[in-house]
């Protein structure tokens, strides 16, 4: 029903679109990344970034394609293969808590990015990256000297956009793989027969949730959790429980990486 007196129907936010990344091909960028994250405020688990690559033969994104934070999750998974037969590539990374523990949340971020990249087999001419942060492009003077062993990814140049998983199909489309690939892996280390159970992985996805937190406070952390953060559970200096969020790194034992961890899904060039 139409507000009093206004004869409109309220309408919802209106639906991304290529008109961002046709206007950057036109400025001579042909080959394009949408890039996006998830996970980044977890308490739990990995950071994950989703990339989908466009160029000016890709046609119209699927219809019903939004940010992921707008979907239902079977909408999402319903959109994951029509996003994958539209792409001219995609591919989902991730950094692990470990590797979040050892150098922190945003280059724990690059590397999920840098790996998607590489996962995708296309180097494209720009990345639109969600946000007004580039967490992408690495400051002159830092490395991931910690990961030296994987093959060095050269990162595009990239572009910033606040708000691109509204307005941009490509990077709505990179956060609905990035959300489907890290909920499932969540809902894996979290089914109520395992050892996490008592976490409610499959219901919060490691987010601090209140169920989450007081699994914290009467369990302590897993091997999964991430112990650089001050999580409840975890007691600092004083003895006293800590604070949730990103703290002090705290040590922790050598966690195995299950294979959806291990596992980058991808289609290259067609």
């Amino acid at each position: 029903m139409s507000p009093a007196g206004t004869g409109h129907t309220p309408r919802g936010p209106r639906a991304p679109s290529l008109r961002v990344e046709r206007a950057l091909q036109r400025q001579g960028h042909r080959v394009l990344a949408g890039m996006d994250e998830v996970g980044r405020g977890a308490l739990a688990g990995p950071v994950t970034v989703g990339v989908v690559v466009i160029d000016e033969a890709v046609r119209t994104a699927p219809q019903g394609v939004r940010d992921s934070k707008l979907l239902q999750p079977h909408a999402r998974e319903r959109m994951v293969p029509r996003i994958e037969r539209w792409a001219r590539a995609h591919a989902v990374a991730h950094a692990s808590a470990d590797e979040i523990d050892a150098v922190g949340i945003i280059a724990a971020l690059r590397l999920a990015g840098l790996r998607a990249l590489a996962a995708c087999g296309v180097r494209p001419d720009l990345v639109i990256l969600d946000g007004n942060h580039d967490w992408l492009t690495a400051p002159e003077d830092v490395g991931l000297l910690a990961f030296a062993h994987e093959e060095a990814v050269a990162t595009p140049p990239v572009t910033t956009m606040v708000k691109a998983d509204l307005r941009c199909s490509s990077v709505a489309a990179a956060s609905v793989l990035a959300k489907v690939r890290r909920d499932r892996l969540m809902v894996e280390l979290g089914a109520d027969d395992g050892e996490h159970g008592v976490y409610g992985w499959t219901e919060n996805k490691g987010y601090a949730a209140p169920e989450h937190l007081e699994a914290l406070r009467r369990h302590g952390p897993s091997v999964w959790h991430r112990r650089s953060w001050r999580l409840p559970g975890l007691m600092d200096d004083d003895g006293a429980e800590a604070a949730c969020g990103p703290g002090p790194a705290t040590p922790a034992g050598p966690r195995a990486v299950p294979p959806a961890l291990t596992d980058l899904e991808r289609v290259g060039e067609r």
